[in-house]
């Protein structure tokens, strides 16, 4: 698919299908088809295909063709199959357009355009609008981040709210829950990493004239934005590791419960065990087998022993 967007005031307007994309001040290629990509192609630039994109030298990820600038940034989003994956997206700037390739579906390209307007730099000239995308990107990274923070408070309440060893699972849950948000991280965390080298180079590229100072004082202002997320994503990640082992020793701890109390059933029989083996024996002199209080004797001492055996592991705090 092929979205076009035109300048409308501050802000951007998504122009209607058919439109000339030289009418376009931001072509969004999501997925797009031999012709979409002829007709951007004969505007003088370069579509890069998937495995280009996927190429992991930064050469093949950071360079300059024909006087138009190439970054590649690795972005969470959805597939066609709604599952979450990380994805190459490529910016490509020159003096009159921005153009973006992609083949999922990041969430800051669904609204950007939408929202354009009320981005801190506008959308003036093409490199406005694409650090206007750029700090939408960092605000869905941010809201990632916010809520992989959520579900561990959650998750940790229900590992440390002392009954979750006695809860497999909750325990269960937890784990699949801090997994699955460790992937969210991890997904970040790479975009986070790629879309710092993009916006290093980009900075590079900024011709140092009166001109171009205020576009390099924004981009040094979304950098640091990025580095702060970075900064959030290693306390997640702390956050994620120790959440990870409390679940684990949680589990642990479940076990080896589950096991004493096994343990302990088993020693509980052991002595009425062995009273009934030895009268089971056999031999001839053995009196207690003809007398009428031979049998409730058995009884009563297989059962006083359980009792004093469990009266005792109660006395050790072994129960």
């Amino acid at each position: 698919m092929m979205f076009l967007y035109g300048r409308d005031g501050a802000g951007l307007k998504l122009l209607p299908q058919g439109s000339p994309v030289a009418d376009a001040v931001w072509i969004d290629l999501y997925r797009p088809t031999p012709e979409q990509t002829a007709l951007v192609e004969a505007l003088g630039l370069a579509v890069p295909t998937l495995a280009d994109m996927e190429e992991i030298e930064i050469s093949n990820r950071l360079y300059r063709e024909n006087g138009l600038d190439h970054m590649t940034a690795i972005l969470p989003g959805q597939t066609l199959d709604k599952d979450q994956a990380s994805m190459p997206v490529t910016f490509i700037t020159g003096p009159s357009r921005l153009v973006t390739v992609r083949h999922h579906a990041p969430r800051p390209f669904e609204t950007f355009g939408g929202r354009a307007e009320k981005s801190s730099v506008g959308c003036a000239t093409v490199n406005h609008v694409f650090l206007g995308l750029i700090e939408e990107i960092l605000g869905r990274q941010a809201d990632l981040l916010e809520n992989v923070g959520r579900s561990l408070d959650l998750s940790s309440r229900a590992v440390f709210n002392g009954d979750a060893s006695q809860k497999p699972s909750v325990l269960q849950k937890a784990l699949a829950t801090i997994g699955a948000q460790g992937e969210v991280l991890g997904r970040v965390r790479l975009g986070l990493m790629t879309l710092e080298r993009a916006l290093a180079y980009y900075g590079q590229t900024l011709e140092d004239t009166p001109a171009a100072r205020p576009l390099r004082a924004q981009a040094k202002s979304r950098l640091r934005d990025l580095q702060a997320l970075e900064v959030h994503a290693d306390f997640l990640g702390g956050r994620l590791q120790h959440a990870t082992d409390a679940t684990l020793g949680m589990v642990n701890l479940a076990q080896n419960m589950t096991v004493r109390i096994l343990s302990v059933v088993a020693v509980l029989f052991l002595p009425p065990t062995l009273i009934a083996s030895v009268y089971g024996m056999n031999f001839h002199n053995m009196p207690e087998l003809d007398s009428n209080w031979g049998y409730p004797a058995s009884i009563g001492m297989m059962v006083g022993s359980a009792l004093v055996t469990y009266f005792f592991f109660k006395w050790k705090n072994w129960l």
